[in-house]
């Protein structure tokens, strides 16, 4: 089943508490088509997909310690983590690419990784474990 949410609001709170309780992304009813579309195919394949204006706002609540973070199995690599710290600043799997001089392919494989490692289901419980352990300011 999927469970898009669309909202007027942007609050941290409203936002978070959707996506724990089964809301596999989260727009703003002013989002345009391409970023609907873009939804809608992340959620199809099983992803989350948080509309970039409320990322912040979002990873900010979720840094308060209201929930436990994904246990860490393995320890991140150096370039996994400069992955991790790119997801929860809200950026693209195109623009981590650029960022880091790698290919797609490459950043997939770190997230695909680092899904392991951290026990996360998708990039928005990446995103939450950077912040609640401070890899992110």
């Amino acid at each position: 089943m999927v469970n898009p949410l669309a909202t007027s609001t942007g609050c941290g709170a409203v936002t978070g508490r959707a996506l724990r309780t089964g809301a596999c992304g989260f727009l703003l009813k002013d989002a345009g088509p391409r970023l609907l579309v873009e939804a809608v195919r992340a959620a199809a394949a099983g992803d989350a997909l948080v509309s970039p204006s409320v990322t912040v706002r979002l990873l900010e609540h979720l840094a308060k310690p209201v929930r436990s973070a994904p246990a860490q199995t393995e320890p991140l690599s150096p370039r996994e983590l400069d992955v991790v710290r790119a997801v929860a600043r809200g950026r693209t799997n195109a623009e981590i690419a650029a960022e880091l001089f790698v290919s797609l392919s490459t950043v997939k494989t770190h997230l695909a990784n680092m899904h392991t490692k951290l026990a996360a289901r998708n990039r928005v419980e990446v995103a939450a474990w950077a912040w609640e352990n401070g890899l992110v300011n």
